[in-house]
């Protein structure tokens, strides 16, 4: 593995025990110190992706190398080890409901170091205000809208500094300046911690406001890959029809269904 890169993946396949295949042979890298993209269609495989990253799933065929090692050859213990590396903000931000946003925050820091409580509070409220809302520390989930929630789960997921961040659709749900805000603030926090993101969305405008390189995934394959204006000016009609939202393209409107007049002239004769 290069030094260069936090995440290599080689020829990666996944299957459910059902038989259903989600990943295809899949090839991609993620270089130290850059944000990286993966998108595509909802139930194309990017979530899959993320949690064969953070060695939840093995896969089927080929390898995922992480910090240079094979997760499918790490035992729990191991694995265990490099997920202290790495963090994870989940859809929706997934946060803890009956802790406030301070109780959040200092959950991680709790739970995996030794840290005095002194130290803690400290800690968590200086990453509160990364995001704009130590005045908010006391505030439960349910007295934070949704893009403040958001923020609070990230400043969670920089709790302790990761090497890597994993963002799976971060930008759901959000009104557009929530989505602005998260965005700049992804980008912000990657580059003064000196950390990898990989972010996995289907949000493309704001997307490609702030990563370095794209990956598109269709079907469980990559089927392009590029810096933000390549992506812009690509000719696969997949992911020029996703990019520029058109309604006519390889995804089609329509669900698959019988012919409409045979449907129509059936429902007559009944």
């Amino acid at each position: 593995m290069s030094n260069d890169n936090v995440v290599e993946i080689e020829n990666l396949s996944f299957s459910y025990s059902s038989g259903r295949q989600v990943l295809s042979k899949i090839n991609l890298q993620i270089p130290r110190g850059r944000v990286i993209g993966i998108m595509g269609q909802s139930g194309c495989g990017k979530t899959t992706l993320l949690r064969m990253i953070g060695g939840a799933l093995k896969p089927s065929q080929g390898e995922v190398r992480v910090f240079g090692q094979a997760i499918s050859q790490l035992d729990q213990e191991r694995i265990y080890a490099m997920r202290r590396r790495m963090s994870m903000l989940f859809q929706f931000g997934a946060l803890f409901t009956d802790m406030s946003s301070f109780e959040n925050v200092a959950f991680q820091m709790r739970e995996h170091t030794r840290l005095e409580e002194s130290m803690i509070r400290d800690l968590a409220l200086m990453k509160l205000h990364a995001v704009g809302l130590r005045g908010a520390a006391d505030l439960m989930p349910s007295e934070l809208s949704g893009g403040m929630a958001r923020r609070v789960a990230l400043a969670r997921a920089i709790a302790l500094d990761p090497e890597l961040m994993m963002f799976d659709e971060p930008f759901a749900g959000l009104d557009p300046i929530s989505l602005s805000v998260i965005g700049q603030l992804i980008r912000k926090l990657n580059d003064a911690l000196g950390a990898t993101s990989i972010i996995v969305t289907h949000d493309i405008q704001e997307s490609l406001k702030i990563v370095d390189y794209i990956y598109f995934v269709a079907d469980g394959r990559v089927i392009a890959e590029g810096s933000a204006e390549e992506v812009k000016a690509s000719l696969e009609p997949y992911v020029h029809q996703f990019v520029w939202g058109e309604a006519d393209g390889p995804v089609p409107f329509h669900y698959p269904a019988a012919d409409y007049v045979a449907d129509l002239l059936r429902g007559k004769r009944a």
